[in-house]
């Protein structure tokens, strides 16, 4: 039998499993993993089986469905008197740790300094 060894041999506990193991003990609503500890309301349990039943069971395009993002650029607008582009200007993501990943990336670059709370600059 091949020797496999792990690439991970110390990966240890992920952050969701802490995060949980936090909110389990003081009782919190649990967003890490994105999963509440309730149950959602039957109305959208039966929206999302209609939508798979009509056939939106694939994977979405990249910055997302056109429709969602008109809805939130209508939402943004409602909200802040603003309204975004659609198509340029809004990218859905798969979840936060994404997104923030995403936004991060698009704007520090190599070199940049980081400061503390309380620094100044």
């Amino acid at each position: 039998m091949p020797d496999i060894s792990s690439k991970l041999p110390a990966a240890g506990t992920s952050i969701f499993a802490v995060m949980s193991a936090l909110a389990n003990q003081h009782k919190a609503i649990n967003l890490a993993q994105g999963f509440p500890n309730f149950e959602p309301p039957q109305r959208l349990k039966d929206l999302v089986a209609q939508a798979i039943q009509d056939g939106y069971n694939q994977y979405a395009p990249m910055p997302g469905l056109p429709a969602l993002r008109e809805a939130i650029a209508h939402k943004i607008q409602l909200t802040y008197g603003v309204r975004p582009e659609p198509g340029t200007e809004i990218t859905v993501t798969a979840g936060a740790p994404q997104g923030l990943f995403c936004a991060i990336q698009a704007v520090v670059r190599k070199g940049d300094e980081s400061y503390s709370v309380g620094t100044s600059l």
